[in-house]
């Protein structure tokens, strides 16, 4: 059994999370700022289907991806150069988020809920949820989102719609990152295309003590520039 959360934003400690579903913590609250800041800084995080409640997770190990690590192949390195890709921070973020939650397959689901979007549209609009998007002659190629809390970065969701579109938009999210002393990605559910850029597992407790830190540190919420890529690469 897992606790059912009502009122104000209180968690149940992460350690009481179960290992089956892996990290499974909690169900009920509010996709509010309140109750998000609240989770995202002690390494907990909604995700749940249309039709379940508001379910929160906390895995142990946690997958984060330190910025000056990303590994960018060469293949990759020459995309990115040719800039066949257009890289623009926060002009469109409700695409984005729409284009993260079409189905990857016909007839499949989503766990971008319309209430998660309103939501994280919410946290766009106080400065805390971000946008990376690479663009193709004006088109809408790829791109992906995430909340930035301090120094910590914790990315949401990615889509592609032509070939490295996403890779490409996450590169220059990590140099970006980087420039501005971001600590962490973190990137959540361990997957193996995350591994290949250089994400690695550590264990939850390392992770929100970086957070009792991270998090309280740095820049406070704000809009991104449309052109904070430019010269990253």
């Amino acid at each position: 059994m897992i606790p059912w959360l009502t009122g104000a934003p209180h968690f149940p400690p992460v350690e009481c999370a179960l290992d089956e579903p892996p990290g499974l913590l909690a169900a009920g609250g509010a996709l509010t700022p309140e109750w998000l800041l609240a989770a995202y800084r002690q390494g907990i995080f909604p995700w749940y289907s249309a039709g379940e409640p508001i379910l929160w997770w906390s895995p142990d190990p946690r997958l984060v991806l330190t910025p000056s690590r990303m590994k960018v192949s060469r293949s990759l390195r020459r995309t990115v150069r040719q800039h066949r890709f257009e890289i623009r921070f926060d002009t469109a973020f409700q695409a984005v988020v729409e284009a993260c939650a079409q189905p990857r397959e016909p007839g499949g689901s989503t766990w971008i809920t319309a209430e998660m979007q309103v939501a994280y549209h919410r946290m766009h609009e106080l400065g805390y949820a971000h946008s990376v998007e690479a663009w193709d002659e004006g088109v809408l190629a790829g791109g992906l989102y995430g909340m930035a809390v301090g120094r910590a970065f914790f990315g949401e969701s990615m889509f592609s719609f032509r070939t490295d579109a996403s890779k490409v938009a996450l590169a220059h999210l990590a140099r970006y990152l980087e420039s501005r002393d971001f600590a962490v990605i973190d990137c959540q559910m361990t997957t193996r295309h995350l591994l290949s850029l250089g994400a690695f597992e550590i264990p939850r407790a390392e992770f929100r003590a970086g957070l009792a830190i991270w998090t309280r540190e740095g820049d406070g919420p704000g809009r991104w520039p449309e052109d904070a890529s430019r010269g990253l690469f």
